[in-house]
């Protein structure tokens, strides 16, 4: 079954994503929301340089969201636009659609705003939408029940034009249970896409733990997993974690409590 994918946001990281849905044979990306005007009523397809149609752009503006998207039915929507979009597919829930939520800070309105809509269908909601970085925060918790008395800071570095702080290094802090004004350093600088280290600092030795985003089409192979996988589910709040089933700190069987490294 061809999965159909409603995608907010066509920027630098929306237009990758974009490809990578239609590259994907088991979706067909049937529309794309903008907040600007560029490129309306073409077809991302043609701009990424495929030769079909498929994709059409569509400016906010001009839409009448929830007679569009009784019109215009999708089995999920992916968000890689602003905290502000949720106020736009509010009635999506209405047509029995799923979201994935990629925005990287959520203003609280905005996020409190996905939480009610996870209350109707079901929203798989992640700041970092790799399947690495979610590899990471696995890793460094399970570290910090090892080492519970190290150093920790978390360092993550974008492009030079990227102003706020890393959505993902606040939820890596909120994770670890860290202060993120006091645990959170950022570096911007060139065109970096995106890399996260968390620092576990001990008397003897320093550990590391980093991923680097090489390519803006890592975060539309993670988005297109997380579609595939929430169609199975019932309405609630998901994280990619859960998607991802990673379960490196539990365990069927009873374990003695690790032996902390000092």
């Amino acid at each position: 079954m061809t999965i159909k994918v409603g995608l907010f946001g066509f920027g630098r990281t929306g237009s990758v994503v974009a490809g990578e849905i239609i590259r994907d044979s088991e979706c067909e990306l049937e529309w794309v929301i903008r907040q600007t005007p560029s490129h309306h009523n073409e077809y991302a397809s043609n701009l990424l340089g495929f030769d079909h149609l498929e994709g059409k752009i569509i400016h906010f503006k001009e839409v009448d969201f929830d007679q569009f998207f009784k019109e215009n039915p999708v089995d999920v929507i992916i968000d890689f636009s602003s905290s502000s979009a949720v106020s736009e597919y509010a009635s999506v829930v209405k047509h029995g659609c799923k979201i994935v939520s990629a925005i990287s800070n959520y203003e609280k309105n905005d996020f409190e705003q996905l939480e009610m809509l996870s209350q109707q269908t079901a929203v798989l909601y992640s700041p970092n939408i790799t399947v690495g970085i979610n590899f990471l925060m696995e890793a460094s918790k399970l570290l910090q029940k090892i080492a519970p008395h190290a150093d920790i800071e978390i360092i993550e570095e974008h492009f030079r034009g990227k102003k706020d702080v890393s959505g993902t290094a606040l939820r890596i802090a909120e994770q670890l249970g860290l202060d993120k004004n006091e645990h959170v350093n950022s570096i911007r600088v060139g065109g970096i896409v995106g890399k996260h280290e968390v620092v576990f600092g001990l008397p003897n030795q320093t550990i590391r733990i980093i991923h680097e985003s090489h390519n803006r089409a890592a975060f539309g192979q993670g988005a297109i997993y997380a579609a595939k996988w929430i169609l199975g589910k019932e309405q609630g709040l998901y994280s990619m974690e859960e998607a991802l089933s990673l379960m490196m700190t539990q365990s069927n069987s009873p374990q003695k409590e690790p032996i902390a490294i000092r």
